[in-house]
């Protein structure tokens, strides 16, 4: 999945800063709900990866019941904040 593709999907853009709040959550609600019917590990993951970085967190243990799977969020987590903290 493109990170845009999955933008444009869920919010109608690719620019989140044009988004409006209503539409931002109807968005990441629809993005929670493809989360739970997804059974494609990479789709999950990358569904995951987006809500995280728009600061939707799910409990990784419930999120993703392989504990690779798991460890790699938990890479992604660590990853990103680093990106953060420069």
């Amino acid at each position: 999945m493109d990170f845009d593709d999955q933008l444009q999907r869920y919010f109608g853009t690719a620019d989140l800063s044009s988004v409006h709040p209503e539409a931002m959550s109807a968005g990441i609600e629809r993005m929670r709900v493809d989360f739970g019917l997804e059974t494609d590990s990479g789709r999950r993951f990358a569904l995951w990866a987006v809500m995280y970085m728009l600061g939707t967190s799910l409990d990784l243990d419930s999120a993703f019941e392989d504990e690779a799977d798991r460890n790699s969020a938990r890479d992604f987590m660590d990853l990103m904040d680093s990106v953060q903290e420069e």
